[in-house]
């Protein structure tokens, strides 16, 4: 089965990102595409560990309630969840209800915004564990769950008092946000991904 289908507009994409519908908007428009926005970067490094032990699909078609859930991610928002929204959106039943995971998306929030008055970024740390552009991956088997990178990422982060940003959790955030571009070769989208990064200046 070959890694790269060609769907019914003619336009090559990675396998994963061919079906269901959900997971073509979220590859041929999100996926490693270079975000620069704060509250984009902590929603995706949020729902990533939400993600954990589940399919991304579960997380993509409960993303909306997500953001409703967590006030559109906005860290300063989160920052002052205490322990009635803990309870309320332990009772939501559409996002994950998961307390360990709700309690670390309320630490990460107030961990961002120790960032923030350091005058740091969440983009900026990421963006700054980038790896050096290397050849396009040719096959899904070429990628990796982790990299010395993500790895790096992952330990100042959780220095810094993040929580649920093991290295696999930080490495599909930095494919997500465009930190890293695992688009394969003959995906259609990997030059218009690589196109964006042109011009495009990394948060600090």
């Amino acid at each position: 089965m070959s890694d790269v289908v060609v769907g019914a507009d003619g336009l090559a994409r990675c396998r994963w990102g061919a079906t269901p519908p959900e997971y073509q908007a979220y590859h041929d428009h999100e996926w490693g595409r270079p975000v620069a926005d704060e509250r984009r970067i902590f929603e995706k490094l949020c729902l990533e560990g939400f993600q954990s032990g589940l399919s991304w699909l579960t997380i993509l078609r409960k993303r909306e309630a997500f953001r409703r859930a967590f006030a559109g991610f906005e860290p300063a928002a989160v920052a002052r969840f205490g322990d009635s929204d803990i309870a309320r959106l332990l009772a939501d039943a559409g996002i994950v209800r998961h307390r360990g995971k709700i309690v670390a998306t309320i630490e990460n929030a107030r961990a961002a915004e120790r960032l923030h008055t350091q005058g740091r970024s969440l983009g900026g740390l990421l963006w700054s564990h980038a790896p050096r552009s290397g050849p396009a991956p040719k096959s899904l088997g070429e990628l990796v769950s982790s990299t010395p990178e993500s790895k790096a990422a992952s330990a100042e982060l959780r220095g810094l008092g993040f929580r649920f940003v093991g290295p696999t959790t930080v490495h599909a955030a930095m494919q997500a946000l465009g930190v890293v571009n695992d688009h394969l070769a003959r995906c259609h989208f990997r030059e218009a991904a690589q196109a964006e990064r042109t011009g495009f200046r990394p948060p600090t």
